[in-house]
């Protein structure tokens, strides 16, 4: 059944006496407009994902927002695949997202970086190995953009480790661009970032009890230095994916961390667990004030699956 969801909220209150979810402390002159965070789509073939994915992409096009952001693992898999199964499912991804009706903003996950996990000789030759894949078939692995009196910033925060396999950091090269980026931006000027791997979480507490840690692959393990960078200027949203799991972490009355759940909920399949049902977020801005809303656009995986 399709419904309007609202995100629940866990608020982090890190300034005594906060009761509000929404700063003031600065106003746009600018209109309101909403856009919608689509993450971890895992499009592919199998399991009537395509007939899933068109039936958000109508939801999405009957909502009307601005503009679709994506938080990563737009398909699956490319980590462990051929290269003509990675290819089918890029070509794939572009042909059915092209079915939006406003621009598209894609974010990189983990599962578009083309053969970390392959064994076979010479991969790393290959031209399109790791990001470049992504980066010919989709653009820019980082970049940002300004809406209606806001700025946008897209990260990348797939990292390879010494040992070969996918670890949330991100880069020196990005954290130099982001310097330079943020240096061109108004202090004032409200700011999104949006990464796949969460900068902060509490899923693994909520799920594992409140002492467990973090695996390098769950959190960006440099997120207390890059964060930093913001430190003079107005950041008010951060989008996460890769968890496939709905929270709003509102930290100082400040800044939202939102995870944004998952476009293919329990990975297309009736599987049980404890994964949110098949979702987006929809963004609304006033100002520098925003409100979410975790939209079920009601898909149902077909018995057999």
């Amino acid at each position: 059944m399709k419904k309007l969801c609202l995100v629940l909220g866990i608020s982090l209150l890190v300034i005594a006496g906060c009761k509000t979810q929404t700063s003031k402390a600065t106003e746009t002159e600018e209109d309101g407009f909403s856009f919608a965070f689509l993450t971890d789509i895992h499009l592919q073939p199998e399991k009537e994902a395509v007939a899933g994915f068109r039936q958000a992409i109508d939801s999405v096009n009957k909502l009307n927002p601005d503009f679709v952001i994506t938080g990563g693992d737009l398909v699956m898999d490319a980590l462990d695949q051929t290269y003509s199964r990675v290819d089918s499912l890029y070509n794939l991804y572009i042909e059915v997202s092209g079915e939006l009706n406003m621009p598209v903003y894609n974010a990189v996950g983990n599962h578009e970086v083309y053969g970390w996990h392959r064994t076979e000789e010479g991969i790393e030759s290959n031209p399109d190995f790791g990001k470049r894949m992504f980066e010919k078939k989709m653009g820019d692995r980082f970049y940002s953009f300004d809406h209606k009196g806001w700025h946008f910033i897209i990260l990348d925060a797939i990292y390879r480790s010494e040992e070969g396999h996918y670890i949330g950091k991100i880069d020196q090269a990005q954290q130099e661009w982001l310097k330079g980026d943020l240096e061109k931006t108004n202090r004032l000027t409200p700011i999104a970032i949006t990464v796949h791997i969460p900068f902060i979480t509490s899923a693994t507490q909520l799920r594992q009890g409140a002492l467990a840690a973090n695996s390098e692959g769950i959190v960006i393990t440099n997120s207390l230095k890059v964060l930093q960078l913001f430190g003079e200027h107005n950041l008010k949203l951060v989008l996460q994916g890769h968890l496939h799991f709905n929270e709003d972490l509102y930290v100082g009355n400040q800044v939202h961390f939102i995870t944004g759940g998952a476009v293919c909920g329990r990975w297309w399949s009736n599987e049980p667990g404890d994964l949110p049902e098949e979702g987006f977020m929809m963004i609304h801005i006033k100002g520098d004030e925003l409100s979410s809303e975790y939209f079920d656009y009601g898909w149902t995986p077909p018995e057999d699956i």
